[in-house]
């Protein structure tokens, strides 16, 4: 029997960064956990590209162009969609999550999900370096574990 296991490492591994600008409040404090995880994890900082999406909508373009570059071995999406007095966050959301497991599923280049979804300002903080942590930090984590366990499978077919 064959057992495949990522390990959270970074050493040799390219990483680009798809971030929402909207909620910019949350999106820099997600952005800097990421930063913090990636390194601690031994990526070099000189293999972390960023690139800059107007909003949670556009990150799902942008994940996917930078994953079919060939350039990277996993993409990390960071955004905040917040609840407001209308249900378009719920749209904004869903389609943010189906496009970017859509890129990953396109390309075959890992995309770690840090989108995230709350009802409140203060909840969303939370999520981003207070109380529950940093999603971003575990989103590099996350965006390491795969990239390495996607190069112990074996290559499948186009």
């Amino acid at each position: 029997m064959s057992t495949y296991a990522g390990m959270v490492r970074g050493d040799g591994v390219r990483v680009a960064v798809a971030c929402a600008r909207f909620n910019d409040l949350v999106t820099e404090r997600l952005l800097a956990g990421a930063r913090d995880g990636l390194v601690r994890h031994g990526v070099d900082e000189a293999s972390i590209v960023v690139a800059w999406a107007p909003g949670a909508f556009e990150l799902p373009l942008v994940a996917r162009r930078l994953a079919a570059s060939g350039e990277f071995d996993a993409v990390i999406a960071l955004g905040a969609v917040i609840r407001g007095s209308t249900d378009h966050h719920e749209h904004i959301g869903g389609q943010c999550a189906a496009g970017l497991q859509r890129a990953a599923l396109d390309t075959g280049v890992p995309v770690a999900f840090a989108v995230l979804t709350t009802d409140t300002l203060d909840q969303a903080l939370e999520r981003a370096g207070a109380k529950a942590g940093n999603k971003g930090y575990e989103a590099a984590e996350t965006a390491l574990e795969m990239a390495d366990l996607l190069r112990q499978l074996p290559k499948g077919r186009p």
